[in-house]
Parts: structure tokens; C-alpha cells; sequence
């Protein structure tokens, strides 16, 4: 296992020197942009003499997540100013691979591109691509909506996380070249919020040109807060801080990441995912998928999907059910119209198997097709699943929301992760076929691979899915079929997260 100082390297802002290791040259904690509170990122500073690549940045401010301790924690200090990226690539040698920039998840919250998970040695190492991951401003620093909460007094307009990844975009357009890549094929792919995000980013104008290929995992296109709902959380925040917005601005950073923490424990008033990108009328124009349908992203392939079982993972600590109390759940959120129907189609198992299905639908696999309906009229499209349970606990995760990440990023027996991907024979086998499809797919915009064969394009004469996961790679053709049309009358206000 080498390590060595890489050869120093020239980009826009100044020199860096990073680390080789077993072959593949790494970079860490470069700054992007910088963040001041409530206000659009802003070019990097450049700096004099040799920066130090070798550790990485601050991230943002977050409290932390098990979710994350699961995919290997997020070190580094916190800090507002947290616009820091991280690249692996195979050489710093004008080659012009394929960059692939992961956007990471975690409700818009917690998370950053050095969590140990997202490592990019493999997919670089194997692919002959150049890996970048990002941070972006999350929660109440990245996704509050102050200047309408304070009536056009303060900045902060619930889109300043989405505008911190194109900032990092318009950064790997001007200088990854000098790493390696080709800023003319740039793949981005997220998973979770993550996911949300590339629906986002699919749907910004800003975005347009920055990138190629879109793979959002887990996570799609119906994103997008109104204005006057992201204005009341807005007002929510201001209370709990009991300042007006003005000077909010001057508080510490904990005081205002301790009012978040005291509104996340209070989801009636403020929804499951409470931050998120607000339709800003600017970044993000309208929701994401209208921005799609619309043709926003037109020659943009792009290839989405779930796990089979991602509500497992949120409803471990759920009471028991009965029959009474799921029928409830699920009128709280297609209305009282569509409780029969859905009840129906998914009428066969334990009541919180019936409820996981229903879920995982309902925020994940629906807004996944609805996005590849909405994309195919202007670019190739293709539809996964990932079926691989995780060990954990038993087996009571089944193939749960995050799990498929350890395998397309080859990180699934990185020290202790295999205690929740898994590991063996069958699980290298997963993990190649996983990279080798994201590869190929950033490559030229077709997933198919040696171990997945063809791979049809998502239409609505086959709707075609690959299956990872469950046995070599295999497609099935409409998959829950019944399922996905007992959607089709739902608006789409009230499906995703």
C-alpha cells in the first residue's frame, strides 16, 4: 500500500499537493466557493505557496445522524464555511476520463462528501474515472427561506444548498482538467437528499451545460418547498431564536443549529423533512419535475431508482399497526379517496410489511418513474432496483433505504461497513456489476455492462428495470405494475419525501 506527496498541481486559484495511495492520486478539502450566511456562495479566494490537499475540509453544520455512523461518520470540524470538494482520479495527466461527482445525502441535514462511504478509490481504480465529492450548506444555513419570513429584510431565500453543488460544478468545469477529467462529460449522482438534489439540479437553469448525466438513487424530481410553506418554517425558526431576522444574522452558528435541533423534535409542526429546496422562482424556477417535463434537461440520459425495501430503515422504532391505524396512515397521505385503492393493491402480508411497500412507493420508486416518464421525450432513461438485504439485525433492514452505496461504491467491506452491506463472494459480485454499470454509464450514457448484458431504456411499452442484487443482474420488465398505476391518480403534491 503506497503512499506518497503527489507531484504539486497548478488550478485556477493556486498549487496543491496531495497523496497517492495504491495508485490512485487523491485531493482532499479544496475550497470551492465560500459561504456566507443566508447568501449565494461566492468564487473561492486564491491563496499563495503549495496548499495542503491531504485532509479534509470543514463540513457543515450538523447534529449528528446514526444514519451516517452507519456509512462511516463525517469527520472534520464544523464550520458555516464548509464549500470544500474531494477528488480521486487515476492521474493528474490531461487524460480527459469521465468525472463522476457525487452529491451525498441525508435528509438535507447531516452528511458530507467525506463520509467514509463515499470513498472514490474504487470507482476510480476500476473505471479509469475521476471521482469528486462536495459539501454543500445543509439545513437551516443551506435550506431556510428568510428574506420572505422577514419580508425582503434578510438574505436566505431556501435554495442556497442547491446553489453551493452548481458553484462546485461551474468548479469542476473550469479546473478538473488539470486532474485528469473531461469537464466536457460530467456524471452527477446523489443518493437520498442526494438524489433530491440531482432532481433539483436536473430542474435548475443555473445548472444547464455543468453536467451530462443525471443518476439520482433513491431521491427524484418531485422536490420543491412553495414559498409561503418554506416562509412559515422560516417563521418557526425566528421564534424558536426569538430575534427578528435581522439579527439572526449576527448569532452564533450553535445558537441556530440548537433551534434546529428544537424544531426536528417537533415533526407535527414542521413535517418530516422540514428543509429542502423552496421554489424559489430562480435556482429552481418550479418544482422539479415540471422543470423536467418542460425540457430543462433535454440530452440529459439519466438513470434512477430504489431498493426494494426502503422504508424498513424508518420504521424499525414504528408502534405496532392495526388494520384501523395503517388505513389512517396511508389517507394522511394519498387523501380518503385513494385509502381503498391503496389498500387493496397492497393488501398482502403483515400490516408493516404492507405499510414498508406503500412507503417505499410512495417516497421513492413513484417519484422515480414519474422522472423517467417526464425525462425519456428528451434524453435516454433507465430504471433500477437494488434487492440486496442487508445482514444487519437480522435481516430486518431487508434490502433498506442507503443500502445499495457500499456496493456501487466498492466500499461495502471497507473496515467495519460489511456489518451492514454485507460481504463474500456474492456481495464482490454485486459490487462489480454496480460500478461497472455507474462506469459505463458515466462513460457514454448506457449502462449496460459485461455482467448486466443489454439494458433496455425505460418506456412505457416495457418500463423496463434492471434488478441488482438478487442473482446476476436481470431485467424485469414493469415490475409492481399494479402498484405503480394505482399512483397515476395521485397528484404529484403528495408522493416523495
Amino acid at each position: 500500500m503506497d503512499t506518497a506527496i503527489t507531484p504539486v498541481i497548478e488550478i485556477a486559484q493556486g498549487r496543491l499537493s496531495g497523496l497517492v495511495k495504491d495508485g490512485i492520486q487523491r485531493f482532499n478539502g479544496i475550497p470551492f466557493a465560500k459561504a456566507k450566511r443566508w447568501q449565494r456562495p461566492e468564487p473561492a479566494d486564491p491563496w499563495s505557496g503549495v496548499r495542503d490537499a491531504t485532509r479534509f475540509g470543514a463540513i457543515a453544520p450538523q447534529i449528528a445522524s446514526a444514519s451516517e455512523g452507519v456509512l462511516g461518520g463525517t469527520p472534520g470540524e464544523q464550520h458555516e464555511d464548509c464549500l470544500f470538494l474531494n477528488i480521486w482520479t487515476p492521474a493528474c495527466d490531461g487524460g480527459k476520463r469521465p468525472v463522476m461527482v457525487w452529491i451525498h445525502g441525508g435528509a438535507f441535514v447531516t452528511g458530507a462528501g467525506s463520509v467514509g462511504t463515499y470513498n472514490g478509490k474504487h470507482l476510480a481504480a476500476r473505471g479509469d474515472v475521476v471521482v469528486v465529492t462536495i459539501n454543500y450548506r445543509l439545513g437551516v444555513f443551506g435550506f431556510l427561506n428568510l428574506h420572505d419570513a422577514s419580508g425582503g429584510k434578510a438574505p436566505g431565500s431556501g435554495t442556497e444548498g442547491i446553489a453551493d453543488q452548481i458553484e462546485a460544478l461551474r468548479w469542476v468545469k473550469e479546473n478538473i482538467a488539470q486532474f485528469g477529467g473531461d469537464p466536457g462529460n460530467v456524471t452527477i449522482f446523489g443518493e437520498s437528499a442526494g438524489g433530491m438534489s440531482v432532481g433539483a439540479l436536473l430542474a435548475a437553469p443555473a445548472a444547464r451545460g455543468l453536467f451530462h448525466k443525471a443518476v439520482p438513487q433513491s431521491g427524484a424530481a418531485d422536490i420543491g418547498m412553495a414559498r409561503e410553506r418554506s416562509a412559515e418554517l422560516g417563521h418557526l425558526v425566528l421564534a424558536k431564536l426569538g430575534v427578528d431576522a435581522q439579527t439572526a444574522l449576527s448569532l452564533s452558528g450553535k445558537t441556530i443549529l440548537d433551534a434546529q435541533a428544537a424544531l426536528l423534535a417537533e415533526p407535527r409542526a414542521t413535517g418530516a423533512l422540514p428543509f429542502g429546496p423552496t421554489v424559489d422562482g430562480d435556482i429552481l424556477p418550479k418544482r422539479g419535475i415540471e422543470m423536467v417535463r418542460a425540457g430543462n434537461a433535454a440530452g440529459v440520459p439519466v438513470m434512477t431508482g430504489s431498493t426494494r425495501d426502503e422504508w424498513k430503515l424508518f420504521s424499525l422504532q414504528m408502534n405496532p399497526l392495526t388494520e384501523e391505524r395503517l388505513g389512517r396512515y396511508i389517507a394522511a397521505r394519498v387523501g380518503d379517496e385513494g385509502r381503498d385503492t391503496m389498500l387493496a393493491v397492497y393488501g398482502e402480508g403483515a400490516l408493516m410489511d404492507r405499510w414498508n411497500a406503500f412507503m417505499t412507493d410512495h417516497t421513492f420508486m413513484v417519484p422515480a418513474t414519474r422522472l423517467l416518464d417526464a425525462q425519456a421525450p428528451h434524453a435516454p432513461t433507465y430504471l433500477y432496483r437494488f434487492d440486496w438485504p442487508s445482514p444487519a439485525l437480522g435481516g430486518k433492514l431487508g434490502a433498506c433505504h442507503a443500502i445499495e452505496i457500499g456496493f456501487m461504491f466498492g466500499t461495502y467491506n471497507d473496515k467495519t461497513a460489511a456489518a451492514f452491506f454485507g460481504k463474500g463472494e456474492a456481495a464482490d459480485a454485486v459490487a462489480a456489476a454496480m460500478m461497472d454499470s455507474w462506469i459505463a454509464f458515466a462513460r457514454t450514457g448506457n449502462p449496460a455492462s459485461a455482467a448486466t448484458g443489454d439494458w433496455p431504456r425505460y418506456q412505457g411499452s416495457t418500463r423496463a428495470a434492471m434488478i441488482f442484487g438478487d442473482g446476476a443482474p436481470h431485467i424485469a420488465n414493469a415490475p409492481n405494475e399494479a402498484r405503480r398505476k394505482a399512483w397515476e391518480s395521485v397528484p404529484g403534491e403528495m408522493i416523495g419525501a
